[in-house]
């Protein structure tokens, strides 16, 4: 066999035991390990998979998942939601704990969670009922509000950047922060205004009608003789 040729037949090789995770990383995508309840994009998966950017990760209850990227690892919690975008995850419901050394970040809704440094850092975020919570583990942490514009006169400063130092925890109002729309309260609330704009319009219809049948009716002649 001449040399050229025992080069390519080398490289084939080298090429064919590629570990997988080194050419996830290559593509922007990540390993997903799981022994089961865990689905990708509404499809339940078990083992190993390889996730791309934009794949939607769900866990259901009793299973968690691991998640491992170029320089990141997390564990996806039970019952979470969490969509892969790559350099960052977004969390829609429950928590993850990530291990990074490439500064992934969690954003939830505009709240936007990342590590300060390029060392090694973990951290939690969780969102369950509205409320983000943020625990740094090792490193500090950077909490900041994006794609929406800062307010000049925040009213208190859970809408403030803050930095969550190592060992320390930290929350935020999503609704406060991102300006989601309040959960409705009160009887009130119950109506919606389309049936009560639906309802005036009939009762303004109904009344008219009155008018109309009323006028065109002459009233019965009342007289002193005739009572």
């Amino acid at each position: 066999m001449s040399v050229s040729a025992l080069r390519n037949f080398v490289c084939w090789v080298m090429v064919a035991l590629c570990p997988l995770p080194l050419t996830a990383a290559d593509t922007g995508s990540a390993m997903l390990h799981s022994e089961g309840g865990v689905w990708v994009n509404g499809s339940e998966v078990a083992g190993s998979t390889v996730v791309f950017p934009g794949d939607l990760i769900e866990t259901k209850p009793g299973f968690v998942a691991n998640l491992d990227a170029e320089g990141s690892s997390v564990l996806i919690q039970r019952e979470s939601v969490v969509k892969f975008q790559g350099t960052f995850l977004s969390l829609e419901h429950g928590s993850v704990s990530v291990g990074t050394s490439t500064s992934m970040s969690v954003h939830v809704n505009c709240i936007k969670i990342e590590p300060v440094s390029n060392e090694r850092t973990q951290y939690d975020v969780g969102d369950v009922s509205g409320t983000v919570q943020v625990a740094a583990r090792k490193s500090d942490v950077n909490i900041t509000q994006v794609g929406l514009p800062r307010k000049s006169a925040p009213d208190n400063n859970s809408t403030q950047p803050a930095m969550v130092h190592e060992g320390q925890q930290a929350t935020r109002d999503e609704a406060a922060v991102c300006g989601a729309a309040p959960r409705p309260g009160g009887a009130a609330a119950g109506l919606n205004t389309k049936w009560v704009e639906i309802g005036a319009g009939a009762g303004g219809g109904v009344l008219l009608l009155c008018l109309l049948l009323c006028k065109g009716t002459k009233p019965p002649n009342v007289s002193p003789d005739h009572p």
